[in-house]
């Protein structure tokens, strides 16, 4: 692979996307997850380690480089092709439709499944196949 096409990720805040200094924002980019999710993570883990974690976050925070706006970025409320609902940043209650959507759907081809398992033309089929 030549070094054109590929792409090096590197750690930077992203105060455009960032509460305080940019520092959890920064890090959901990095490794491609919610920006929510790492905010939960660092505050869970600031509240169960004493202070450890806040010196993380300030060393990161002076250490890290600002990331530079991007104007030809997507508009942040665009979803692209999601792999995960919690990656692709979907609402919640719009997740929840979807998924209710397909089992509606499931339960309604089960649904079918058993009319015809349980009617006259499966036992007549299954009669004329032993033949």
């Amino acid at each position: 692979m030549n070094q054109d096409n590929c792409q090096r990720r590197t750690l930077m805040r992203d105060k455009a996307k960032g509460k305080i200094a940019g520092v959890c924002a920064g890090i959901a980019e990095y490794f491609n997850i919610e920006v929510w999710l790492v905010r939960i993570i660092a505050v869970t883990a600031l509240i169960f380690s004493s202070s450890f974690v806040a010196v993380i976050y300030i060393a990161m925070w002076f250490i890290l480089d600002e990331k530079k706006p991007n104007p030809a970025a997507q508009p942040s409320h665009h979803l692209g092709v999601k792999t995960k609902v919690w990656q692709a940043g979907e609402p919640p209650q719009r997740a929840f439709r979807e998924i209710n959507q397909e089992f509606s759907e499931l339960e309604q081809s089960l649904q079918r499944i058993e009319r015809y398992i349980t009617s006259n033309a499966y036992k007549i089929d299954r009669e004329l196949d032993r033949l």
